[in-house]
């Protein structure tokens, strides 16, 4: 009897411990959407092997910092602005290379300064909603211009959603809805970034320090048409709780992003 019972109560464990496992496995769905109003997108372009660039990375991770323990409640800060972190390229040399420097960020920031008629490329540079934010370190100044667009009614509907799969990955979607007439220029546009990043730079005006860095982008998709006030854009990453989706459109000829959405991280169902 004894040896029946202890069977008995090792296989109801054996069970109990598979219908937790199985549990733990089920992948996560998560989605986001844009709100009734404009949501300014925060792009800050800056290089590892700029030494006036650390001080703008932090800028940008405290504004995060802010965002989210602001994140829920009466006037959000995360239904106001996303912040993004675009290393450019033109800044590498032998001494140091930016792991996280892309060209294509260096070809937007230049498309950005001639959209808004001036031939100056630097870091840091910030641009808010896709025009160039000279007094961004001013907070009055920067709150100011966030507040004007969160003013203004959306022109379009962004909706991001995601589900973790078994193998480790996220796979996202990314849906645009135009809410009246949109700009027959306007596009659509997916980055996947990460935060939480740091380097130890060993060379160049950089060398010796540890850098800190948030909100980085790693993967870039677009542009990608709107077609009779719809656009779709699905892609895939890593899961990583530090990760996650920025979606948003843009008109192309002035640079101005209409609207924006993020899915922050998707991790797997506990």
């Amino acid at each position: 009897m004894l040896h029946t019972s202890l069977l008995r109560a090792h296989a109801a464990l054996f069970i109990a411990v598979l219908a937790t496992s199985a549990q733990a496995a089920q992948p996560a769905s998560c989605s986001a959407a844009s709100p009734a109003h404009r949501v300014a997108l925060v792009e800050l372009y800056t290089s590892e092997g700029c030494d006036s660039c650390p001080p703008a990375d932090n800028w940008l991770s405290s504004l995060e910092r802010e965002r989210h323990s602001h994140a829920s409640g009466p006037g959000k800060l995360g239904d106001a602005f996303v912040p993004l972190a675009l290393h450019v390229d033109y800044w590498d040399t032998a001494q140091w290379r930016d792991r996280f420097a892309q060209s294509a960020f260096t070809e937007r920031q230049k498309a950005l300064t001639a959209a808004g008629d001036s031939q100056l490329v630097y870091t840091p540079e910030v641009f808010v909603a896709g025009h160039e934010a000279r007094n961004w370190s001013n907070s009055t100044s920067f709150a100011d211009r966030v507040q004007q667009l969160n003013a203004q009614p959306s022109p379009a509907d962004i909706r991001i959603t995601a589900k973790t799969s078994a193998a480790g990955s996220v796979s996202f979607d990314a849906s645009f809805a135009a809410r009246g007439a949109l700009p027959a220029d306007a596009l659509a546009y997916a980055a996947v970034y990460e935060d939480g990043l740091q380097s130890k730079v060993q060379g160049g005006e950089n060398a010796g320090a540890t850098l800190h860095h948030d909100q980085v982008v790693r993967h870039w998709i677009g542009p990608v048409p709107i077609v009779d006030g719809h656009a779709r854009i699905s892609g895939s990453y890593e899961a990583n709780p530090q990760r996650g989706v920025v979606a948003f459109v843009q008109r192309k000829s002035t640079g101005e992003v209409l609207q924006v959405a993020e899915l922050s991280g998707c991790a797997a169902a506990p």
